[in-house]
This record gives C-alpha cells, sequence and structure tokens, in this order.
C-alpha cells in the first residue's frame, strides 16, 4: 500500500487500486500476501480454515460474528466465506457464511475449502482489487 492509505477495510476504500503499489497489487493478486499469517497458524493464533481476521474497525462485521457467536472460532487464513465470494459478499452475506461453517465443521467440510482456496487461488477468483 502506499503511504497514506486510510487504515479501514478494503471494501469501504472508493478505489482500492489508487493505494496498492504494482508489488502490492501483485501480492494481493497472488494471495502472497497472506503468507505472514502461516507463523501465526504455527504459533496457534489463527488456523488454516476458519473465518477470516476483522480488522480492528470492522465493527459491523464483528457485532454480527458476536452475535451469532462466529467470534469463538479461531480466525483461519482461509475459509467458507473466502471460497463463496472473498471481497464480493456483504458483510451479512459473510457472516451468514461463517454461521454455516460453525455448524457443519467437519474434516471433510475443510479438505472441502483448501482445495476449492487453491483453485480460487490460481484462478485469482473474488478478488476485487
Amino acid at each position: 500500500m502506499q503511504l497514506g492509505t486510510p487504515t479501514a477495510a478494503t471494501h469501504l476504500l472508493g478505489n482500492p487500486q489508487d493505494y496498492l503499489t504494482p508489488i502490492g497489487s501483485f501480492l494481493r493478486r497472488t494471495s502472497l500476501d497472506e503468507l505472514p499469517q502461516l507463523w501465526s497458524i504455527l504459533i496457534g493464533d489463527m488456523s488454516l480454515i476458519g473465518p477470516r481476521p476483522a480488522l480492528f474497525n470492522q465493527q459491523d462485521l464483528i457485532q454480527l460474528r458476536t452475535k451469532y457467536g462466529v467470534h469463538l472460532l479461531l480466525p483461519g487464513l482461509t475459509g467458507w466465506a473466502q471460497v463463496n465470494g472473498r471481497d464480493e459478499l456483504s458483510i451479512e452475506d459473510k457472516v451468514d457464511l461463517d454461521v454455516y461453517y460453525l455448524k457443519n465443521q467437519s474434516f471433510w467440510l475443510d479438505i472441502k475449502i483448501l482445495w476449492m482456496t487453491l483453485i480460487k487461488v490460481v484462478r485469482r477468483e473474488g478478488v476485487s482489487h
């Protein structure tokens, strides 16, 4: 991101492309910007699969997740909402998908999410910036 970029979720920026550097754009398109989160998984602060962590200022997302108990899940590198729309989803739709994952967690659902994540990353689907 460029200097002076507002501290906000990407979907709240008027035109996210205005704030990305060429390298940043490449990292976002290829999802390589997610690699540092592997450390968080290794130390137990995150899971491979779960709802994506909310930013501190995403109060609407935090409130809805708390209302439905999604906040009790460990945040994940990828999740059901990410493979079903990622940046293209509304906050309400993301939470609905997070609730589905909360209620239907299983080894096989996690395998499906991992597989779908791989396909989406390779195809660069669901990334709006």
